[in-house]
């Protein structure tokens, strides 16, 4: 059974130029630095905290703040800060990154239901806005239920791997319900991918999309949607600002 992204990808062929699958690497990014995420498997803590989503509807709001953190190192000092209240308590990275999730969740959801977590063109429109140093992105509905656009779907994302390019991926069921953020292909061919319900970095099959079985690694069965890093350099400006869409959670 198709899902309701089909009928986007449908939409979008219908009113969007194809575009080529090449994307230009961001050549500042590719510099020796410790992102929040790392890329090896398995549980990710910093400074003794979970990397994992603080509610049940802020996966997109992790995985942005992934991103931000990813292109912007001076974000990760600032959620790395300690602070020392009149009662004596410690405010520390495990706060602020809890409270940057919840930020962030307002800000994208200014016109949608928080509830219903994060719409796509929120979650795009504020990587953009927030986060320009790590270029441009444009979201790509996916039908799976064709062969021809899975398969082009997954050489549209694993060029962007190979650009050192983090894609984040919206799954689902029949409805998209859940953001995770592909951020390598492994030596093995399968890809690293964060998942923030856990905290955790799993390894993909990307033939899982084929076959609508992502479950057991993502937590939903059905890519929905990709968000692809659109061909040219990244802004060089500085950060802005100190879908019929089911739960995104």
């Amino acid at each position: 059974m198709r899902t309701v992204s089909a009928l986007g990808r449908a939409w979008q062929r219908l009113t969007t130029r194809r575009v080529v699958v090449p994307v230009a690497a961001v050549s500042a990014l590719s510099g020796e630095r410790r992102p929040l995420i790392a890329e090896a498997l398995g549980e990710q803590r910093h400074a003794g905290a979970r990397l994992d989503q603080v509610d049940g509807t802020t996966c997109g709001s992790a995985v942005l703040l992934a991103m931000q953190t990813w292109a912007d190192p001076d974000r990760l000092a600032e959620l790395e800060v300690r602070e020392v209240n009149a009662a004596g308590l410690t405010r520390g990275f495990a706060a602020r990154f809890d409270a940057r999730q919840k930020e962030i969740h307002r800000q994208t959801n200014r016109l949608w239901p928080q509830a219903l977590g994060t719409s796509p063109w929120g979650f795009v429109r504020w990587l953009h806005r927030h986060v320009p140093d790590a270029g441009r992105y444009r979201l790509r509905w996916v039908d799976d239920a064709s062969v021809d656009d899975t398969d082009l779907v997954i050489r549209q994302v694993e060029a962007a791997l190979a650009a050192r390019r983090p894609v984040p991926l919206l799954v689902g069921t029949l409805v998209p319900r859940h953001y995770t953020l592909a951020l390598r292909i492994a030596d093995d061919g399968t890809w690293r991918v964060y998942e923030p319900t856990s905290g955790q970095v799993r390894a993909l099959d990307p033939g899982l999309i084929r076959t609508g079985t992502l479950g057991p690694v993502l937590g939903f069965d059905r890519l929905h949607v990709a968000f692809i890093p659109s061909p040219g350099p990244p802004s060089t400006g500085a950060a802005g600002g100190r879908n019929p869409v089911g739960r995104a959670s």
